[in-house]
């Protein structure tokens, strides 16, 4: 562990990315809430897939930085004049020191032409904490009090870090269409947020959900988490599954949920006419599509929808975020089947190294400052 000796705050711990695989414990002056923000102490921080680029091998945007975005905690102070206890939030709700709450890590600009229609994940000129401004692998961070929503009785800081991907995989359901009874769905990459999406579709009706992967793993949790139809992409080809099991129709909506070329055309090939593809895991490589898929894909008149984060609403309107959080209430979605390990920070940079290196499995990995 390091320290750092800017400034005469008072001090706290994180993990500072100082270039590019060099991350460090250390000692930081905790930050301090300006007018209209407030100071979380973080309960719990995901470690996202692309946490794990950031700190190895692309690095982010300036040094040093402090990663980590998906997050919740308790309000420890609000900035601003005034008593700081209690703070509107947008849309009249307030914020309270004490408030357990899940933040929306992207900070849009306000000026553009999205976030004036309330589009804040189109931003034009977005900041975002974990990449952009420092994050919530530490024992603090500062957010903006628009950006809180607080936490339902009976939901863990544990199951709301999981929060902004379950929002992701919402999203991208809903940019998909949604699903209703009758409808059948294939997801290609079964990871945290494939699961989480699995856990959608099934909440909203659909009939079959398939889900692929070549890990066995994470095959084993979406067994646990009681899919049916789990298959190992390396055993089976995933297109003549998906056939197979929709009576040679192919699936009404599927999702590259891996990022890998063969996962993303194996969605393609799935889709059945008129169905809907979404393309949610972030690309590893360049594809090349076959003329053939592609001579299928305008005759089945396939649409075809990017996805990328998740609806905010500064205003308290419903949006992924609250209907997440209110999901979590009910139990709709389970998300501890998920969490494999629980780390403090001082065993985090292990931890991530070893996820890296891919020395064990691993599916949602909670630090806990």
């Amino acid at each position: 562990m390091t320290v750092s000796s800017r400034g005469a705050r008072s001090p706290m711990r994180a993990l500072v990315l100082h270039a590019v695989a060099d991350l460090r414990l250390d000692v930081v002056p905790r930050p301090e809430p300006a007018a209209g923000s407030a100071l979380v102490r973080v309960g719990c921080c995901g470690v996202c897939g692309s946490d794990l680029p950031r700190i190895f091998t692309k690095g982010t945007y300036s040094f040093p930085r402090v990663c980590g975005h998906e997050f919740a905690g308790t309000v420890e102070a609000i900035g601003g004049d005034g008593e700081g206890v209690v703070a509107k939030a947008g849309a009249g709700a307030s914020i309270a020191v004490g408030d357990r709450v899940a933040v929306f890590p992207l900070l849009w600009c306000g000026r553009c032409a999205a976030c004036e229609v309330g589009k804040y994940v189109q931003c034009h000129d977005y900041d975002y904490l974990g990449s952009r401004s420092d994050g919530a692998f530490a024992e603090y961070v500062v957010a903006p009090l628009a950006n809180l929503v607080r936490v339902p009785d009976g939901v863990s800081l544990e199951v709301a870090a999981m929060t902004e991907p379950a929002a992701v995989a919402l999203h991208a359901v809903r940019q998909g269409g949604g699903t209703r009874p009758g409808e059948s769905a294939a997801i290609f990459g079964s990871g945290p947020i494939g699961l989480m999406v699995a856990q959608w579709l099934r909440a909203m009706g659909a009939s079959d959900v398939l889900l692929f992967d070549i890990d066995a793993p994470k095959l084993d949790v979406a067994r646990r988490m009681a899919f049916p139809h789990v298959f190992d992409s390396r055993e089976r080809d995933p297109v003549e599954v998906v056939r197979e099991l929709t009576g040679g129709n192919g699936a009404h909506l599927t999702f590259d949920g891996a990022g890998v070329p063969p996962a993303l055309i194996q969605a393609l090939a799935s889709a059945r006419r008129g169905g809907r593809v979404v393309l949610l895991g972030n690309p590893s490589a360049d594809v090349t599509l076959p003329t053939a898929l592609i001579s299928q894909l305008m005759r089945r008149e396939v649409s075809i929808r990017g996805t990328w984060n998740s609806d905010y609403s500064a205003c308290g309107n419903d949006d992924d975020w609250r209907t997440v959080l209110g999901a979590m209430a009910d139990r709709t979605l389970d998300l501890e089947p998920l969490i494999t390990h629980r780390v403090g920070l001082d065993a985090a940079i292990g931890l991530l190294e070893a996820m890296r290196d891919r020395r064990e499995f691993y599916s949602k990995v909670l630090v806990r400052p």
